[in-house]
């Protein structure tokens, strides 16, 4: 059995026909979103022009079907092969507990980079990672 997904997306968005049968429809409010749409034809495009308002996209198996409302109020449906909703999220690594590396850290691993740029650097890193070891 099949299952469908539908996402709706109100308010003003922009689209954009890209070229081989690909649209790109971007929108700023309430947050930036890029919609890349595969699949539909470039006429489909024209049906409702540039500025698209009340977007809905619904994923069903193979096809994915788009709904949407021009600024005149004219509606169209689109079938295309498939969109893909890209939605960046602003403090995705905020909550997360990542190493940060102080002054010395810093210091140490630049030097180790440093080294591994010039020729011979890899070897001289070797070398001196077994000495190190050979003390502990």
């Amino acid at each position: 059995m099949a299952t469908k997904m539908r996402r709706n997306f109100s308010g003003a968005s922009r689209a954009r026909f890209a070229g081989d049968l690909t649209w790109r429809i971007t929108r700023k409010d309430p947050h930036e979103t890029e919609i890349i749409v595969v699949g539909a034809d470039s006429r489909s495009a024209q049906t409702c022009g540039a500025t698209l308002h009340d977007l809905g996209i619904e994923w069903q198996g193979q096809r994915v079907l788009l709904t949407m409302m021009s600024a005149a109020g004219r509606v169209a449906t689109v079938e295309a092969a498939s969109a893909i909703v890209h939605e960046p999220a602003r403090n995705l690594y905020a909550a997360l507990p990542l190493a940060h590396f102080d002054a010395r850290a810093r210091r140490f691993w630049r030097r180790v980079f440093l080294l591994v740029r010039i020729p011979g650097g890899r070897s001289l890193l070797g070398i001196l990672a077994h000495a190190s070891r050979r003390k502990s």
